[in-house]
């Protein structure tokens, strides 16, 4: 109880010394009383704190970090159980408000340095390390103009806000407060998009604008909520699935609030921003794909795949392994086609995947059907490899209508911290032709379990683990540790079917080439109808499909990396575990030393299973 209560003096004291430094050098000349006080409770607050240990001072700091942080999130923290921060949105996009985050970065830096690092074991260490890493990482990304791009087809906080609205994402809709406070988001979404338009014009000026097929996938985002009868509206369903409990006078005002909100607020904010997408920013959206074209372009490519890959790897060494990884693939795949006895060249065998509908499903509902008959076949044999799992289930479901166009072809969203939402593994069904039955499988295993969901929901699940770790993660961890999953196929005992193999092989294509294609767009100038024909011509990929992928890597520099990277940095884990190990080496309990700590960096994460190897030895 005493550590617990020293703890919580210290997080109250250090709160209030960083709310009386700025006062004590503003009236210090005129209150020399007050000046005392402040240095009485500095000396309060060095006494205390100098009763901590350095993992009780490090614990109050993270819980701080955390906390303080979410002010600059808020969606995030709906998403995460954080219910108090319901009728907030996204800070509007300014200088004062990167001012602000840049001070909430350096402030948190320094209060860091102050702990004696040689003191930290086990978790502590790691969340020293992992929190050194992030601040020095997000303080220098700072220096890039990211706010003249805020959104794109693929990634917005416009498209989280959709999904809250729509009653079918984190925002709850149970109580009569839950309506109020999206009442309140809404205001602050309409604020921040009139920030974005901004933004975005000002990067019209410097020059720092969207390619124009990105621009071009964008506008229609917006226009797809432009209704004249708020009943047609996304934003009415809530309004349709009022809880049993609410009366009718409830209802009422409740229905009238969200009429006026969707006709009079949001539909002319979408009105705003769609004209201004079609009108101003798509005629000067530019011609070339490329962060090189961009000013300082270069430098800034070279920050995003530090930031999504934790690596120090040029684009150039990036490229090469993507180009030797893809010939490999070919040949593994130029296999299949010998087993399956398919007469005529590789690209001929890619055709026949692609066009002949024996691979592909007639109606959505039998997509989604086949999906959930693997997820029961997976789940069955889990334990084969794992001593460790999730508490929290997810089901399969279909990628909603007003984003399906743009969206991948499949993706995972987390379960709620309180067990309240399910992980969802959501399936594309826009297009059938680019959902192939051979992909099944390996999708099953990369989205769901035990690739996305094993990890992230472990994350959450992890007693002890700070809310900075647990709530956040490494794009290099996370799509490498999926990949890596896929590989574990066989040892599940599936990929039997030469056509399911294949499927592994073409997911493990699309990830090499994800290497060549995010280093060719920013690094080496490719075009974007040059993405789209190596794809077509290294894979069976469908041309929609192929699109969407080639504009996601145009749109998001650096992330496509962090999946064939990250696999190799696990991979390569194992081998050295089993090397060292021998008949001392168990695949369950290096899968738990991956997983158990959540998401790292990928040089600390070699550090922490090169120290357990040593401790098992």
């Amino acid at each position: 109880m005493k550590l617990i209560n020293l703890a919580v003096i210290a997080s109250g004291v250090l709160l209030a010394l960083s709310g009386c430094t700025n006062i004590n050098k503003s009236k210090h000349e005129s209150n020399t009383t007050s000046s005392h006080a402040h240095l009485s409770m500095a000396n309060t607050a060095k006494a205390v704190v100098s009763e901590l240990s350095a993992q009780q001072q490090l614990d109050v700091l993270v819980a701080q970090y955390y906390d303080e942080s979410l002010m600059f999130s808020p969606l995030s923290a709906t998403y995460n159980g954080r219910n108090e921060f319901n009728n907030q949105f996204t800070p509007v996009i300014s200088s004062a408000s990167r001012d602000k985050k840049a001070a909430f970065y350096k402030k948190y830096q320094q209060r860091l340095s102050l702990i004696d690092k040689e003191q930290l074991v086990g978790q502590a260490l790691l969340s020293f390390e992992i929190l050194t890493q992030d601040l020095a990482l997000k303080l220098e990304g700072m220096q890039y103009p990211d706010y003249l791009l805020p959104i794109n087809q693929m990634a917005g906080a416009h498209n989280t806000f959709a999904g809250f609205g729509s009653g079918q994402s984190a925002q709850p809709f149970n109580t009569v407060e839950d309506y109020s406070n999206f009442l309140a988001r809404s205001e602050g979404f309409i604020n921040w998009l009139v920030s974005v338009q901004e933004s975005m014009a000002q990067g019209i000026k410097l020059g720092v604008v969207l390619p124009r097929p990105l621009a071009k996938k964008l506008q229609p985002q917006f226009a797809a909520h432009l209704v004249t009868d708020a009943e047609d509206s996304l934003f009415w369903a809530p309004i349709k699935n009022f809880p049993e409990s609410f009366t009718a006078q409830q209802k009422q005002q409740i229905t009238a609030q969200y009429r006026k909100l969707i006709i009079e607020r949001l539909v002319p904010a979408y009105n705003s921003m769609s004209e201004f997408l079609a009108n101003q920013y798509i005629p000067n959206s530019r011609e070339s794909v490329g962060y090189s074209d961009l000013p300082n372009g270069k430098a800034w490519y070279e920050y995003q795949i530090k930031k999504h890959t934790t690596l120090s790897l040029s684009a150039n060494e990036i490229h090469d392994i993507g180009l030797s990884e893809v010939a490999r693939i070919l040949s593994q795949m130029k296999k299949v086609k010998e087993t399956v006895g398919f007469k005529g060249d590789l690209s001929a065998f890619f055709d026949h995947l692609r066009d002949s509908d024996e691979f592909y499903y007639n109606t959505p509902q039998e997509l989604i059907a086949a999906y959930e008959n693997v997820k029961q076949k997976i789940d069955a044999r889990l334990p084969l490899l794992f001593n460790i799992a999730p508490k929290a289930p997810y089901v399969v479901k279909a990628v909603e209508a007003y984003r399906a166009q743009s969206a991948a072809g499949a993706s995972y969203a987390s379960p709620a911290p309180d067990g309240s939402r399910p992980g969802v593994f959501y399936i594309n069904t826009y297009n059938l032709k680019a959902q192939a039955k051979f992909l099944l499988e390996t999708l099953s295993i990369h989205e769901a379990a035990p690739g996305h969901h094993f990890q992230i929901a472990l994350q959450q699940e992890i007693d002890g683990l700070p809310d900075f770790r647990k709530f956040g993660g490494y794009t290099v961890f996370a799509e490498g540790w999926a990949l890596y999953a896929e590989s574990l196929g066989k040892e599940l005992g599936l990929f039997t079917d030469p056509y399911m193999w294949y499927g592994r092989l073409s997911d493990e294509q699309l990830r090499a080439m994800r290497l060549v294609l995010d280093t060719g767009f920013h690094a080496k100038g490719w075009t974007r109808e040059q993405g789209i024909d190596y794809m077509l011509a290294n894979s069976s990929m469908a041309k929609s499909d192929v699109i969407a992928e080639v504009e996601r890597y145009i749109a998001w520099p650096g992330q496509a990396l962090s999946y064939k990277l990250g696999e190799f940095k696990i991979s390569e884990l194992r081998d050295y575990a089993h090397k060292q190990l021998g008949n001392k080496f168990d695949i369950k309990a290096f899968h738990t030393q991956i997983l158990i700590d959540g998401a790292l960096p990928m040089p600390i994460l070699e550090q922490k299973i090169k120290r357990w190897v040593k401790s098992v030895q």
